[in-house]
């Protein structure tokens, strides 16, 4: 690990249409290397959000001919920064998605692609309802990403619910978590904090977290807040509402610094497990 640096993480209200989400990401963009930002992060499915099934196939790109992608290349070589899409609707095939989050350095060229392992399958209270492996087809492999900085694990939203990946992608090197995202509001306001900052109390890691703000098509909201966490768990720099940008600087020596005093990520134990099919104590 080399040297301070700044992150932003660019807090975005995704259309339906592409085209629109582009143009904000190029504003919020410079807005952020204006601000000294080396390496800029956008939120899940920066490119749409698009509620209905058949118009999110339609509208979907195969990668090669994606138009955010291009748009965002071009803007890494413009402003000369590293810049992470938090993740795009990418097409496999004529009935296959991928949640596809893209890390594209200051030349312009993709240093590391990573599809969303966890699918969000879930029925909350007020009635919101969620299937994305109905539409997505789940990633099968964690990746770690190389910056001047540091090594970069890379996930998208729900992924923060399954500790083991990070505590995976820590041992193996990481230093840094991207976790964009674009949480719902009952669930944010209840986990969205406490559980980044979990992520990275465990593996000692920043953990930044640019996310979705506000209302989309059909009546979706999604909760905002971005975050970017240092590894003692201290929040440097949150968005709370609004579209926008937030910076923080970056000092790569704290990783080093919380895992010597908290050294957890050495101190694993192989142990034997009983508990599938145990029975609860009779009370007495």
């Amino acid at each position: 690990m080399t040297g301070r640096f700044k992150a932003a993480c660019l807090q975005l209200n995704s259309a339906r249409d592409v085209a629109p989400n582009i143009e904000s990401l190029r504003g919020l963009a410079r807005r952020a290397r204006e601000q000294g930002a080396d390496l800029i992060m956008t939120p899940e499915v920066s490119d749409m959000i698009e509620p209905e099934r058949a118009e999110r196939f339609a509208k979907a790109r195969l990668e090669a001919e994606h138009p955010m992608l291009a748009a965002a290349r071009e803007f890494a070589r413009e402003l000369d920064a590293h810049l992470l899409l938090g993740s795009l609707v990418v097409r496999i095939d004529a009935e296959t998605l991928a949640n596809r989050s893209f890390l594209i350095r200051p030349d312009g060229e993709i240093a590391q692609r990573y599809d969303k392992i966890h699918m969000f399958d879930v029925d909350l209270p007020n009635g919101e309802r969620y299937r994305e492996s109905a539409v997505f087809r789940p990633g099968g492999e964690a990746v770690l990403a190389p910056l001047p900085w540091g090594m970069l694990g890379m996930t998208v939203c729900y992924d923060l619910r399954f500790p083991q990946l990070y505590r995976a992608l820590a041992q193996a090197g990481a230093d840094f978590l991207t976790i964009p995202s674009a949480f719902t509001i009952p669930t944010g306001r209840a986990h969205w904090h406490v559980l980044m900052r979990a992520r990275a109390i465990e593996t000692g890691c920043f953990v930044f977290a640019p996310a979705q703000w506000g209302e989309h098509a059909k009546g979706r909201k999604t909760y905002g807040h971005s975050l970017i966490v240092a590894p003692w768990g201290d929040v440097l720099a949150e968005a709370g509402d609004g579209v926008g940008v937030i910076v923080a600087e970056i000092d790569p020596a704290k990783v080093l610094e919380a895992r010597r005093q908290v050294p957890s990520l050495s101190h694993d134990r192989s142990f034997t497990s009983a508990l599938r099919g145990t029975k609860p104590l009779a009370a007495e």
